[in-house]
């Protein structure tokens, strides 16, 4: 029966027999085939006809994982949950009639990990692996270690439409085969509708409301210029409710329908069934692949799609919208030609088309890997060596999240997963809310920890920042659906804390009793902030005024709550959510439980810490005993008698950080430095150089004395400079200085003239005419090496000439000084010949 339904003509049904062939000459096979083809459910049902034991189709998303068992259900005339199946998080539909069975990506990486052999097991069809969720990643490499290491018999595919198919073979094995279906199920027709005017491009979650008021439009054309249900792609559940909003007035026409991944089960499978009247489905990239939504003929794509960064330094992970990719777009317009002849229409032209990126960044280039290098130290390594990874982890990323995983006893110092790792792995939530159901079980009992992760990890759009109000919501079921699948989860988590060992959770508990009230119940309040503050201490926040929106996290970034937060100036918050959109010094707070400092302290307990701090802050030295959660000061008081060696660090800080500006540079010292640069310019080594980054690096050097007898910036304004910078000299070239670069030069006329240093390369006399009379030669400074430059000054001491050639100016620029200047200054002395002329200060007398 399920073979037969391999017959059904689809594109994918010719290539069916090369890929068997393929599959029984060497186990693995990539297959290519264009979206609508049939591969995800015709593949499948073919692969039933040639093995033993279950065939596994391994989706990235649950909702495409339910609609591709239903549909290979409805091929095969069966009911769901009999030959053809499915299993997701907190649901299933098997049986032991089951042959063909959909799961996610995810949970067939659990199933790995808890039976690598996977007994009973017969295929594998790893589908829409070009997505390259973590997951994807996981499965392809596991499963690729499996047949080569334990299970040479179990048959093995990698299907995408738009796959870079020679990378898939290569990770599968040497000389894997790619098969290639060719041919789509029905013509697109492409229509270019860029916006006619100005829109912004897309910045962190913002997207241009212009560019929503361009897709609404295009919308309302393609329903009068196309037949067929709509399918449009926007990048995320904000955007489709404000294009909804922008179309209510069709609804009188046509019934809007959403399509995203935090929604119910219940509500996502309604938007694949058929409707009564004509349909407009606004989805985001959940609908991209592995999904026929019925009667659609038409696509509209806005082109863009929401991708995970992770800022490391700061630990907080956000969504930012980008540009979608070609293949992402070739992927959204096969969703018009799955039952007949379509059209998309593209919010974007032709040309941009052309620039696009291939394909999509992969996750893991830029998602937190805290589960992905857990998952791969359960499995052999937490680097994933020998593993057919398509691309290895980022090393930074890959750094973060080993420290992470150590820091919560999760791997030992040499990277290895402990015990305690494999039970938080075995929780099936991130690591850091594994930890926390762990630890704290015993004090919440397993089912109330287990609330708070699911809450955390619900699919549910939470519409509140506050999370005992959302999980109060949750509880009461004032969402009906919403909450019938939270407490799903909720069993679902709290059975497998039950499974682990309690031993494994010790190492990590919290130190410090846990508040109770008289029936020995934590109150209702703090149990979320609990849980939340032991998995992100560093997220533990403190309000920075009274009524304030602003808080300081422990992890040393600042948080802001939205405009009408009911958390507004609440002393203390547990951030469970937060994201720093590029550009912004601060994070936004998504969602936080309310708390109280003594929760605080407990849950953040490893951020706890009492000590004396002396640093350079605020532009002085500080000098006090402090306890800091983290970031946050907590309680403080002066140090009367500081470490001497500790506020000389201090000071030496604070002249990095604010520049030598903070000493007083009297003339004396001013000019000393002067020479100094010019001996360093013109003879190097050993003379030092003392540019403002050079005497900053060495200050404790020269400044060493004068650091470890002050205590506050005022000090430094008191520290003799002139004679700091002489202890930069050593004793031979102190002995030089006023030789190479003397402060003052005797000029002919017996005046001792000061030099000015001002430019390192071109020390400056500014000497009258009359006194350099005699002078047959430049001066010379530095041993002879470098020549002074003679601003020569009339009478009046202005200059009449500037040389560094005084021989040539006494031969051809003095004639014409002399001219001009002996009937302006008759009482001066103007010779015909100045080299032989006696130099002098005075006047000549007058005639009588």
């Amino acid at each position: 029966m399920l073979s037969d339904a391999a017959e059904t003509d689809l594109p994918v049904r010719e290539a069916l027999p090369t890929l068997l062939a393929a599959l029984t000459g060497h186990g693995a096979a990539v297959l290519v085939a264009p979206p609508g083809s049939g591969k995800t459910t015709l593949a499948p049902l073919a692969l039933a006809g040639e093995v033993t034991g279950r065939v596994i189709v391994a989706e990235p998303r649950r909702v495409a994982a339910r609609a591709a068992a239903r549909r290979m259900a409805e091929l095969t005339g069966t009911p769901l949950g009999g030959p053809v199946g499915y299993s997701v998080r907190g649901d299933s539909r098997t049986s032991a009639a089951t042959r063909v069975e959909v799961v996610t990506t995810g949970l067939l990486v659990q199933r790995l990990q808890h039976d690598p052999e996977l007994a009973g097991v017969g295929a594998i069809l790893l589908d829409e692996v070009h997505e390259r969720q973590l997951d994807s990643d996981l499965a392809l490499a596991f499963t690729a270690d499996v047949r080569a290491a334990l299970r040479p018999d179990l048959r093995l595919v990698a299907a995408s439409a738009t796959a870079q198919a020679e990378r898939l073979a290569t990770a599968l094995g040497p000389d894997t085969p790619v098969v290639t279906a060719s041919g789509t199920p029905y013509p697109i027709e492409v229509r270019w509708r860029p916006p006619t005017g100005p829109v912004d491009a897309p910045y962190g979650l913002r997207v241009d409301p212009r560019l929503l008021d361009h897709v609404a439009a295009v919308i309302r054309e393609a329903l009068r210029g196309a037949d067929g249900d709509l399918l449009v792609f926007l990048p995320g559940a904000g955007e489709i409710e404000g294009v909804a909003g922008r179309l209510a007035g069709l609804r009188a026409e046509v019934d809007l329908l959403t399509l995203h991944g935090r929604q119910a089960a219940g509500t996502q499978d309604a938007a694949l069934r058929p409707g009564p009247r004509r349909r407009v489905v606004l989805a985001t990239a959940v609908a991209e692949s592995s999904l026929t939504v019925p009667g659609v003929r038409v696509v509209v794509d806005a082109g863009l799609a929401r991708m995970p960064r992770t800022d490391l330094g700061r630990g907080l992970g956000s969504l930012v919208t980008v540009r979608a990719s070609r293949a992402s777009a070739h992927q959204r317009a096969g969703r018009a030609g799955r039952e007949g002849p379509g059209v998309v229409y593209r919010c974007w032209s032709q040309a941009e088309h052309e620039r696009l990126p291939e394909h999509p960044d992969p996750e893991i280039a830029s998602a937190d890997l805290t589960s992905f290098v857990l998952q791969l130290a359960c499995w052999s390594s937490a680097v994933g060596a020998s593993l057919a990874l398509l691309d290895q982890p980022p090393a930074p990323a890959s750094t973060v999240a080993t420290g992470t995983l150590t820091a919560i006893g999760a791997l030992d110092g040499d990277g290895r997963v402990t015990a305690r790792g494999r039970a938080i792995a075995g929780v099936g939530a991130h690591p850091r809310l594994a930890r926390a159901m762990l630890d704290h079980a015993a004090d919440l009992g397993p089912y109330r920890a287990a609330e708070v992760v699911a809450l955390l990890g619900a699919d549910t759009p939470i519409s509140t920042d506050d999370l005992a109000a959302a999980w109060r919501r949750l509880r009461d079921g004032a969402d009906a659906a919403a909450s019938a699948a939270w407490r799903t989860e909720v069993r679902r988590l709290t059975g497998n804390v039950r499974s682990t060992d309690s031993a494994d959770a010790e190492p990590g508990r919290a130190s410090g009793a846990t508040r109770r009230d008289g029936s020995g119940r934590m109150p209702d309040d703090l149990p979320g902030a609990l849980v939340v503050g032991l998995a992100y201490p560093e997220r533990v926040a403190r309000v920075r005024g009274a009524g304030s929106r602003t808080y300081l996290m422990a992890g040393g970034t600042a948080a802001e709550l939205p405009p009408g937060s009911p958390l507004t100036g609440v002393p203390w918050l547990a951030v469970a959510v937060a994201d720093r959109q590029p550009g912004s010094s601060s994070a936004r707070i998504r969602l936080a439980a309310a708390t109280d400092e003594a929760t605080a302290r407990q849950a953040a307990a490893p951020l706890l810490v009492t000590g004396e701090e002396i640093a350079w802050s605020d532009g002085d030295v500080v000098a006090r005993q402090v306890t800091r959660l983290g970031a946050i000061v907590l309680a403080e008081r002066p140090l009367d008698r500081p470490d001497r060696e500790l506020v000389a660090q201090a000071l030496a800080e604070g002249l990095r950080r604010e520049g030598l500006r903070l000493l007083r540079w009297t003339p004396e010292a001013t000019a000393l430095r002067a020479r100094l640069a010019f001996l360093a310019h013109a003879l190097g080594e050993p003379w030092p150089a003392v540019d403002d980054a050079s005497l900053l690096a060495d200050a404790g050097q020269w400044l060493g004395g004068a650091l470890h007898t002050a205590r506050r910036r005022d000090d430094l304004q008191r520290v003799d400079v002139a004679a700091a910078l002489r202890t930069l000299l050593p004793w031979a070239q102190a002995a030089q200085l006023d030789q190479l670069a003397p402060e003052r030069l005797e000029v002919p006329s017996g005046s001792r003239i000061r030099i000015d240093y001002a430019d390192p390369a071109a020390p400056v006399l500014a000497v009258k005419v009359q006194e350099a009379f005699g002078w047959t030669q430049t001066p010379r400074l530095a041993g002879g090496r470098v020549p002074v430059v003679l601003h020569l000054l009339s009478p009046a001491g202005r200059p009449a000439a500037v040389t560094g050639d005084l021989v040539s100016f006494w031969r051809n620029g003095y004639p014409q000084v002399r001219a001009e200047l002996r009937g302006r200054y008759p009482r001066h002395p103007w010779p015909e010949d100045p080299t032989t002329a006696e130099p002098t200060r005075r006047l000549q007398p007058r005639n009588r």
